[in-house]
Parts: structure tokens; C-alpha cells; sequence
């Protein structure tokens, strides 16, 4: 049985992770750790488990095996840092960190200490993905040169979101920091790496300096370009994506998934007959990690390459240029 502690309920995912780990069967939560003592007592009286206000004893209790950290964003580093020190394995909620170089320092510490790390990519192993991935691969769309994605909710406008999501000093930014991420690490994931950024972001509902709605477009060293947008503004938006190349294209928009190529002898668009199974949810990729050694596809590389993104796209916004990714 893999003992979990549960760092803070700040983040809006915290209860399902932990919904999920009462579920399991292999894992069980032992305590909860909050900077908030108030909201980590009332949590952790609802799990029915211990709160241990203090951090460096929370990591050394002897019934905690690993973390599931969903700390203010900005606290990342310095939690994950702790943790892997203490020799705890770490499931993470994105963005792994606000800056590369807090990325750097815990992929350091989760190297030294050869502990098992997993960040959330919840949507990098969903069927549409992976069929783009296999769809790319097979040469059907051709060269490959343009992607639109798109990941939005009514958060801010609906007021469903906690006010202190819009405190760039914890969460590190805003639409862009939190949804955006989606599209960022699917983009990378498809497209492979980043050579230039450009973004856009605005506030109209939510506390300044936040962001609440957003575009990034992003210039890939195979001359692709990806327009990847955010938004917590928006309550009709479909979920569009628009994957085009020089043979053919991949549309997605809700549940409707059509291609067309030139290379198929049906000519116009064409419904799949049945796309990829989806991948199981990373916190279960974790956790059979942590108990067989089984790989886990979402590591610190894949954490610290979307924190790149992340910092470029605020950069370029700040700065009104485009950013050349080192």
C-alpha cells in the first residue's frame, strides 16, 4: 500500500486526486499539509486523517511514501525540492514550476535522490492526441505546418473559480499559467520543439495583472506554427482543434473527430471508425511507477519544457516582442 500525504488544497484538482487515491485499492492518504492551517485542518477532518501543520515533519513521518503536491504554484520548487530531499515520490499538479530555473532545481533534487516524479498531463493522453500523433506519423496530413488549439471555460466570468486563482503572486499568472497549459504541452508533444514565441493576453473579468483570456502562437524548428488559446471567459467555447498539413487535415471540435487526405481514395472528409483508447490517467501511471517501475511518460523533461513555454509566452506579452527560445 503506497502511503500518500496530500500538500494543500489550493489547487481546484486536489479533491479529485484525492477522490482517486480513496479509490485505488493500492494507495491510501496518511496526512494532510496545508500553508493554510485553517483549510488544511477542515480537509483533513473531512478525509479523516492526520494535519500536520509543519512541512519538514509532515515529510518525515514514517507513513509517508510519496506526495501529491498542489501547493500555490509559486511554492513548487521549494515544496518539491523538500520532498524529494525527504525521499518521497511527487505526482504534481502543473505548471511544474513558474520558472525553468525552479523547474531545474527539483529536477535536480528528484535525480539525486532517485525518487519517482509525475507531472499532470491529463489531455496528452486522450484518444484525439494519440491518433493526431499516429496520424502525423503515418505521413497522411503530409508536411505538417499548422496547428489551432484551443481550451477554455467560463471560470471568471461565472465566478466559480476561487478569488485567489487570480493572485499572480501564488499562482504565477492566469488563463495562460493555468488552461493554457494544455495546449502548450500537446503542441510540443505533436509538433516537437519550440523556436519562437508570441503572445497576447488580456484581462476583462478577473483582479489585474491575471489573465483571462489568451493566444500564444508558436514557431516550431520544423516551421509549423501553433496558435494555442485560453480562456476562463468563455462559456459557449468548443474545445476546437485544427491539425493541418500539406496532404491533409485533422479537425476535433466536443466529440466530433474528422480527417481528410489526399492519400486516402475517398475523397472529402472522413469520419475514424474508432480512434486510440485513451491513456490511463497520469496519477495512475504514478502510482504504478512508484509499486512495478513501470515508466512514467510525464517527467521532469517534459515539466521543465512546458515552464519554458510558459515563461516565454509572459515574456513576449510583457515585453510586446517576439521571444527566440533557446
Amino acid at each position: 500500500m503506497i502511503k500518500i500525504a496530500m500538500l494543500s488544497k489550493w489547487h481546484v484538482h486536489a479533491p479529485g486526486y484525492a477522490r482517486t487515491i480513496q479509490q485505488t485499492g493500492d494507495a491510501v492518504i496518511t496526512c494532510v499539509w496545508d500553508d493554510d492551517p485553517q483549510r488544511g485542518a477542515a480537509w483533513a477532518a473531512e478525509l479523516k486523517v492526520d494535519f500536520e501543520p509543519d512541512l519538514a515533519v509532515c515529510l518525515k513521518r514514517p507513513d509517508v511514501d510519496a506526495v501529491i503536491v498542489d501547493t500555490p504554484t509559486r511554492d513548487h520548487a521549494r515544496v518539491m525540492v523538500a520532498a524529494a530531499n525527504a525521499g518521497k515520490h511527487i505526482f504534481t499538479e502543473k505548471a511544474m514550476a513558474t520558472t525553468l530555473a525552479d523547474c531545474r532545481l527539483i529536477s535536480e533534487a528528484v535525480a539525486k535522490n532517485g525518487v519517482k516524479f509525475c507531472i499532470s498531463y491529463p489531455q496528452l493522453g486522450g484518444s484525439l492526441v494519440q491518433y493526431a500523433k499516429q496520424v502525423i506519423e503515418s505521413g497522411l496530413l503530409g508536411r505538417v505546418h499548422y496547428l489551432r488549439m484551443r481550451n477554455a471555460h467560463a471560470g471568471a466570468l461565472l465566478g466559480w473559480l476561487p478569488d485567489y486563482w487570480y493572485d499572480v503572486s501564488k499562482a504565477g499568472g492566469g488563463a495562460m499559467m493555468d488552461l493554457g497549459c494544455h495546449p502548450l504541452y500537446i503542441a510540443s508533444y505533436l509538433l516537437g520543439k519550440p523556436k519562437r514565441i508570441a503572445s497576447m493576453f488580456n484581462t476583462t473579468c478577473c483582479p489585474p495583472p491575471a489573465d483571462d483570456h489568451a493566444v500564444a502562437v508558436v514557431e516550431f524548428t520544423s516551421q509549423a506554427i501553433a496558435v494555442l488559446e485560453t480562456s476562463f471567459i468563455s462559456p459557449w467555447s468548443a474545445d476546437c482543434f485544427e491539425l493541418l498539413g500539406t496532404e491533409g487535415a485533422l479537425v476535433g471540435s466536443g466529440k466530433e473527430v474528422k480527417i481528410r487526405s489526399n492519400r486516402y481514395e475517398i475523397k472529402g472528409w472522413v469520419i475514424p471508425d474508432k480512434l486510440p483508447d485513451p491513456k490511463p490517467m497520469a496519477l495512475r501511471m504514478w502510482l504504478d511507477g512508484i509499486s512495478s517501475g513501470s515508466p512514467i511518460p510525464y517527467g521532469t523533461r517534459e515539466g521543465e519544457a512546458l515552464t519554458e513555454l510558459l515563461e516565454n509566452a509572459y515574456r513576449s506579452h510583457d515585453e510586446q516582442r517576439i521571444v527566440t527560445i533557446e
